[in-house]
């Protein structure tokens, strides 16, 4: 392990209310001090980090890898990549691989390729039914002992709601956190974009918002008779916002996220049938868009996620309603961050912490908050996962710009703020510009 001196860095810790030019110390893995050289540090590396901002390594709450069984959509080695040229250090990853992570065995392979490649660390959420099928729950205990850190149905439904209440009360019972998309069995199935005056006039299926707030009204019942922890993934309108906000305020141990992209783009994005906008849940009015953006100000919503979903050509080059949803978007993740934060957050009054330093809290130390990891801080001992990036280097999102191999987002073409310099895992020199 080398000892790592990064000076002249803007250092940015939203866990510890660090916002200042200073100096950053790391010792075996650790982070061994910031501010003045602890007495007999000697650097076997120095990083010059001027007019850079240095900040705890991203932590990502939804990141499909696609391994196993999906590696025609992308590969662990091309994901990882991505993932350290974005700077995200600690990755969710959901259980819809194939197969599904529901057996231990599949979950400590998928922990031990990660192991090896040495770059972020990968926290799996193992299947709450087995295969996702929405019957039997799975061994919940086995897949804890084995690396889970919480258990979901990505985007499958439970559609007997006994089950989901089984699956509350063991997880309750065992202290286990549910992740669920709050999305009806059958209302909206089959939509690709979200109902309105534009899926009518362009002739597409649509997901009524209804579809999300009839299963958050399940959803907040199975948890007032449980008092399970339940993670909600992936909120798309203000209507659900309105009902977690009231949830919070009754007190219910409830947490939830969006996909950066939803805090940017509305159905209007779909424009002429881009197949690249189809993402599920799909992007909805510039109402909900709004109310995302001042939900993620006012701390209704915990942390902000990339939704990465790397697709393949032969699944995305389709007309719209047949294309498969999602978009790659780990190398997206900072740059659509700092965004928020200039567009909409350096508006607002946001008290004494700084729109930059609120934008990365959603993204580092409230992120690691909702997934129980410890991570997303540099506080002194804390695990050294740190980034370096300049906040003012533009880039243009293209396919060749991307280390994914999912290489579709609605912002091709886009100038973006905010680029990563180098990444830090556990203290060794991950990746470099």
């Amino acid at each position: 392990m080398k000892n790592i001196h990064i000076k002249n860095g803007h250092v940015i810790d939203p866990a510890n209310g660090i916002d200042g030019l200073n100096d950053l110390y790391i010792a075996d893995g650790k982070v061994l001090a910031i501010g003045a050289a602890p007495a007999g540090f000697t650097a076997d590396q120095t990083i010059d980090a001027i007019g850079l901002i240095v900040a705890p390594g991203f932590v990502d709450l939804s990141a499909r890898l696609r391994e196993p069984g999906f590696e025609y959509k992308a590969t662990l080695e091309s994901e990882m990549q991505a993932a350290m040229q974005g700077g995200v250090t600690s990755l969710v990853c959901p259980p819809d691989t194939d197969p599904v992570l529901d057996e231990p065995g599949l979950v400590e392979m998928l922990k031990h390729r990660a192991q090896k490649l040495n770059q972020a660390h990968v926290h799996p959420l193992g299947a709450l039914t087995m295969g996702l099928k929405g019957d039997a729950l799975t061994e919940m205990s086995a897949l804890t002992e084995s690396g889970c850190i919480g258990f979901s149905q990505a985007e499958k439904t439970i559609q007997d709601t006994n089950v989901l209440l089984r699956a509350m009360q063991y997880a309750k019972t065992f202290g286990y956190t549910v992740w669920l998309r709050p999305q009806d069995a059958y209302i909206g199935r089959g939509g690709v974009a979200a109902s309105g005056p534009l899926a009518s006039r362009l002739g597409l299926s649509g997901v009524p918002v209804m579809a999300e707030t009839i299963a958050l009204h399940t959803i907040f019942e199975l948890m007032r008779s449980t008092g399970a922890r339940v993670h909600l993934c992936r909120l798309s309108s203000a209507a659900a916002l309105e009902l977690v906000r009231k949830a919070k305020e009754e007190g219910l141990p409830v947490t939830c996220d969006v996909g950066v992209h939803h805090v940017h783009l509305t159905d209007a994005d779909i424009g002429f049938f881009d197949s690249n906008a189809r993402m599920d849940p799909p992007f909805r009015s510039q109402r909900d868009r709004d109310a995302i953006r001042a939900g993620l100000l006012d701390g209704t919503i915990d942390a902000l996620c990339s939704d990465h979903t790397p697709v393949d050509d032969d699944e995305k080059l389709l007309p719209f309603g047949e294309a498969s949803p999602g978009a790659t978007g780990l190398e997206l993740l900072l740059s659509l961050t700092l965004k928020w934060a200039d567009d909409y957050a350096a508006q607002q009054d946001t008290g004494s912490q700084r729109p930059l330093s609120r934008a990365l809290a959603r993204i580092t130390s409230e992120a690691a908050r909702v997934a129980g990891l410890d991570a997303g801080t540099l506080s002194v001992g804390a695990v050294a996962d740190v980034v370096l990036f300049d906040a003012g280097a533009h880039w243009t999102v293209e396919a060749s710009a991307l280390a994914s191999q999912g290489k579709h987002t609605p912002f091709l073409g886009y100038n973006l703020a905010g680029q990563v310099q180098t990444t830090i895992v556990a203290g060794h020199v991950a990746y470099q510009r």
